[in-house]
């Protein structure tokens, strides 16, 4: 029976992946790790055991993990937190287990937001504009940045997930005050300016062997968890999302994909919006990890017998060697299914027409 370690599995996107592995057609023996004691207790009833590690960035982590893995008897570790996906890439040659990640050097593009941007343009197809904001030189870029992208600019931090660092901007004072107000709070952020994107808000999940996509689905976000509580109305992970069809974002995301990594392997996790005239604009890609809310496709995929719509499941597959169910590479559930859910609430499926509209 196989043996798995998912890491950083205090956070939901780490419970969701023992979620889909637990709903799988195979049984296998599923271990959880987190450097919060509390937020443990989230994947305890979804793993064997649990183990409290230390930070990721810490020396003493690696030789916890190996021993976790050796203990017992542990193949495979699936990392969920971008940070801990950063370390067991660079260092994967010291863990005792296989990790299946991207290659090193597509994690550590895919990290940072700027330098991705930057392969997309050169490869010719539609990126979000962006200039990078030195720390010493807040407010003459913030200019610059105002007069090359237009009146209304989106600024983010270059690393990091659930829109960290983010906020809409329509004048230097405002994004000024943004940036310096980080660095007050001792962040070592870097940040970039990029143009403002209006349109939908899309995200693509997708599992990658040797180059080609394995099984992928796209979804767009509808609204987010307490936007209010954000200036940029984006906190990270949606309220409701909707699986949707469309030919366009599976071949530009593919394509952001590829120009990064011919040969990509693993988990390749596509933001995308939409610009002011409807283009669609990769924005980032999460490599190594899912989406936060990645039991949406499991949990789908058994409703509407999608094996492939498992990607946690299908991923621990590859990882093996192991030959996959059949399905199609894109679009693996049907258009229109919502995915309704919230903190301290239940979670719902619901299709479209079976939605109660007010009269």
């Amino acid at each position: 029976m196989k043996k798995i370690l998912v890491t950083g599995s205090g956070g939901p996107a780490g419970v969701n992946t023992l979620r889909s592995l637990g709903i799988s057609p195979e049984k296998m023996v599923l271990y959880s790790s987190d450097i919060n004691v509390y937020h443990l207790e989230f994947s305890r009833p979804y793993a064997k055991e649990v183990f409290l590690v230390p930070r990721c960035t810490q020396p003493e982590f690696v030789p916890k993990i190996n021993e976790i893995v050796e203990k017992h008897k542990i193949e495979l570790i699936i990392p969920q937190p971008d940070i801990e996906v950063a370390i067991l890439s660079e260092k994967r040659e010291k863990f005792n287990a296989s990790v299946f990640l991207p290659k090193k050097e597509t994690v550590k593009i895919c990290q940072d937001k700027f330098r991705s941007a930057k392969i997309w343009k050169k490869q010719g197809f539609p990126t979000v504009k962006a200039i990078e904001i030195k720390k010493d030189n807040v407010e003459n870029d913030l200019e610059q940045a105002f007069s090359m992208l237009g009146d209304n600019l989106w600024i983010r931090a270059k690393r990091g997930a659930g829109g960290t660092g983010s906020t809409p901007a329509d004048n230097i004072k405002t994004a000024t005050s943004w940036i310096n107000y980080w660095y007050s709070r001792e962040k070592d952020w870097e940040f970039i300016a990029q143009e403002f994107l209006p349109g939908r808000n899309i995200a693509f999940q997708s599992v990658f062997n040797n180059g080609e996509c394995v099984t992928s689905q796209a979804r767009e976000r509808l609204e987010y968890i307490y936007p209010y509580l954000a200036p940029s109305g984006i906190t990270g992970t949606p309220v409701v999302a909707k699986t949707i069809h469309d030919d366009e974002v599976n071949k530009i995301s593919t394509n952001a994909i590829l120009s990064i990594d011919p040969n990509a392997t693993g988990i390749f996790s596509v933001d995308l919006k939409e610009d002011k005239s409807g283009n669609i604009v990769p924005t980032e890609i999460n490599a190594g990890r899912f989406f936060t809310t990645n039991f949406f496709y499991a949990f789908a995929g058994k409703e509407h017998n999608s094996p492939r719509a498992n990607m946690a499941h299908i991923l621990v597959k590859l990882a093996y060697k192991e030959s996959i169910p059949e399905g199609n590479n894109y679009n693996v559930l049907p258009a229109d299914l919502y995915w309704i859910r919230h903190i301290d609430c239940s979670q719902h499926l619901v299709q479209e027409k079976n939605l109660q509209y007010n009269p």
